[in-house]
Order: C-alpha cells, then sequence, then structure tokens
C-alpha cells in the first residue's frame, strides 16, 4: 500500500513521514515551500488550487490512501477549496481519505465537544476547517474526518518555541489563562491517524489529549519540562484584549479512543507531571 501525505513537510506531516517510513510503508509526501530531508520519501510540490495538478500527482504515485495534514490557516483557496478538490479527487478513484481537521471548527459556546457536534466557527480559519469537513463528508462519505487540538511535540512545535521566546524575552505577548484546549502529542497524533488509514472508519472522530489546560498552564508545564523559570511567562485574559477567537473548546474523543489502541495522553502527561 502506498500513502501519500498531503502536507508533509510540516510538523504532523513529518511526524507521519517518520512513522510510515519507520513502519516500511511505502510514501510520497508534498511540499509547498520546501521538502524534508527524509530518506526513502518520494517528495512532490503541489499547490492545492491546482486540482489538474493534484490529480495527477495521486495517479503518478499509485497511491492507495490519502492523509490530508495540510494547513493553509485561513487562505480558503487551501484550507477549504483545496480540501474540496482533494476529496473528490480521491473519491473518484477509490482512494482511502484521511482528513484532519480542527477545533477551531467550533465557538466555544456548548463546550465539551464530542464527535456528533456540528461546526459553529466564530474565526476565518474556522470557517475554512468547518467547510472543508463539510466538502469531504459529502464528496467522499467513506473518508475519516479526525478533529484535533494544539500539537505539541519534543520541543519542535510553534507552540513550544513560543514559551521559550515568551520566557526569553524575544517575543512580546501573553499566554492565555481564559482560553482552554485540548492538547496532544504530535506523535500520539499521527499514530492515531495512521490507525484510521488502516481501517475502514468513516465520519467524523476526535483526536485530542483527555486534559483541559489553558494556554498558560500549558507554557507552563513546557517551561518545567524545558527546564525554565515559568515566573517569566507573561499571562493574560482573551477576554479583556477583543481579539477574536473561541475561549473554552474542549474536544472530548472518549468515542474515537474506544475504537484505537493508541493511547491518546493528556499534557500532564506526556510533558511530565501525569
Amino acid at each position: 500500500m502506498t500513502a501519500l501525505i498531503v502536507g508533509g513537510s510540516g510538523f504532523l506531516g513529518a511526524e507521519l513521514v517518520r512513522q510510515a517510513t519507520a513502519g516500511g510503508r511505502d510514501v510520497a509526501a508534498t511540499f509547498n515551500s520546501r521538502p524534508c530531508d527524509r530518506p526513502g520519501v518520494s517528495w512532490h510540490h503541489v499547490d492545492l488550487r491546482d486540482p489538474r495538478r493534484l490529480g495527477r500527482l495521486i495517479d503518478a504515485v499509485g497511491a492507495d490512501v490519502v492523509i490530508n495534514a495540510s494547513s493553509g490557516n485561513a487562505d480558503w483557496a487551501v484550507t477549504a477549496d483545496g480540501s474540496f478538490r482533494l476529496a473528490g479527487e480521491t473519491a473518484r478513484r477509490g482512494i482511502r481519505l484521511v482528513h484532519v481537521s480542527s477545533d477551531a471548527v467550533f465557538s466555544g459556546s456548548r463546550s465539551p465537544y464530542d464527535e456528533t457536534a456540528f461546526p459553529d466557527p466564530v474565526t476565518p480559519y474556522g470557517g475554512a476547517k468547518a467547510a472543508a469537513e463539510t466538502a469531504v463528508r459529502l464528496l467522499h462519505p467513506s473518508a475519516a474526518v479526525a478533529r484535533t487540538s494544539l500539537i505539541i511535540g519534543d520541543g519542535g512545535s510553534t507552540h513550544e518555541r513560543v514559551v521559550h521566546e515568551l520566557a526569553a524575552g524575544t517575543r512580546k505577548g501573553a499566554l492565555f489563562t481564559d482560553v482552554i484546549r485540548c492538547p496532544v502529542h504530535v506523535a500520539d497524533l499521527a499514530a492515531g491517524l495512521w490507525e484510521l488509514a488502516d481501517s475502514d472508519a468513516a465520519g467524523v472522530f476526535h483526536l485530542a489529549g483527555p486534559d483541559a489546560v489553558s494556554r498558560y498552564d500549558l507554557g507552563v508545564l513546557i517551561a518545567r519540562r524545558d527546564g525554565l523559570e515559568p515566573a517569566l511567562l507573561p499571562s493574560g485574559r482573551r477576554a479583556d484584549t477583543g481579539l477574536p477567537g473561541a475561549l473554552e473548546v474542549r474536544l472530548d474523543g472518549r468515542a474515537t479512543q474506544r475504537l484505537l489502541s493508541t493511547a491518546i495522553r493528556g499534557a500532564r502527561t506526556f510533558l511530565g507531571k501525569g
């Protein structure tokens, strides 16, 4: 079986590639600006806004399964329309599709959210991700849509870099005490996605950690793990800033966890406090 990882040069994509090659899978991956240097992988530049190139790539690599781990942020043409095109191309060819979505599809007004919850986004990024979910489910009913939350690693994620920069005083800003999420470790998330890819499970799944923590408390956990002084981290409340975005979004993934052998750990566990 040949797997195509769309967005393979990103943080999550690179971990998907690593696990695939470690497991002996035949894997191809796409990149936007530059490929990774992982050996044993065929790298392909692709623009999700170009449906003809996308279809040719899927045929060229002989993909049996596609995982869409791309991130176009709030760029509708990439995040929403690109996912629409990918769902259509894979559905027409009868190819297994796992689409990675986000807790940004929720407003926080009805937290916690289980897998049956309908999106109600409040940001442009959340709107694009919600539209992508709808497109995938309509065009490719046998696909798996996997919502996740803040993705943490062993030092390489954006969230971890922000904590280090704030502690060093090289970045302005604050970690919000009133923004609640359910962080997940990138290795657990990738393993869960591969389980879904290898199954015929269809519908919506939640791959997020069981610990709901604030952005500030997450920063403190990261700082302690990395030997930084937590007192150096500035805190604040998003509600006091007027910035858009949901406050408390708790993903309830218990139904998904019962289907998986991969244990999705909580932040307090994988950051050393569990």
